[in-house]
């Protein structure tokens, strides 16, 4: 898995400001924006309270609305949980180690579902080596590269913080 390259191969990167078919600043979007058959939705974090809970809800409705929910079989509602946990470790990871995320963007095509949670941290985050599953905490990175497809980071030059993204597979 990488934290280095700045996206994965054949991916077009983060989505420039405005992708998503919503204005700067906006809050939480409505039905799914979609761009080119890849759908894609934005919830601002920066300043509210509770963000675990309100990103995992937000994202659980934009799973409903792609079809990932309500599941057909097991295999489509441990890919849908997984999408659910992997938006719970980078916020959380955001919340302890960043001074909080600014933003969840999701984006959704046949294939792939892409996370990223951007911040304002300058930390670099990373899979706790070697990792021991007995000992508590520093697991959250090590969930994200075992259940992604790939993962990152983003900056932006002469831009404090950055984007945490990581692409899950889409269900069969």
């Amino acid at each position: 898995m990488s934290t280095t390259r700045p996206y994965p191969p054949g991916d077009r990167g983060p989505e420039p400001s405005g992708a998503s078919g919503m204005s700067e600043g906006a809050a939480p979007d409505g039905p799914s924006a979609s761009t080119g058959g890849r759908q894609v939705r934005r919830l601002r974090l920066h300043g509210e309270s509770g963000v675990v809970p309100l990103a995992r809800d937000f994202t659980r409705q934009a799973l409903y609305a792609w079809g990932w929910l309500p599941a057909a079989t097991a295999d489509r509602r441990a890919a849908a949980e997984d999408v659910l946990l992997v938006v719970s470790e980078l916020v959380t990871n955001a919340c302890l180690h960043a001074e909080g995320p600014d933003e969840l963007f999701l984006a959704c095509d046949k294939k792939v579902i892409r996370v990223e949670v951007s911040d304002r941290g300058g930390g670099q985050p990373a899979p706790r080596t070697p990792h021991r599953a007995g000992r508590p905490g520093g697991h959250g990175m090590f969930i994200v590269q075992r259940l992604c497809l790939d993962w990152g980071v983003v900056r932006t030059a002469g831009a404090a913080g950055k984007t945490v993204w990581a692409e899950l597979g889409a269900p069969a």
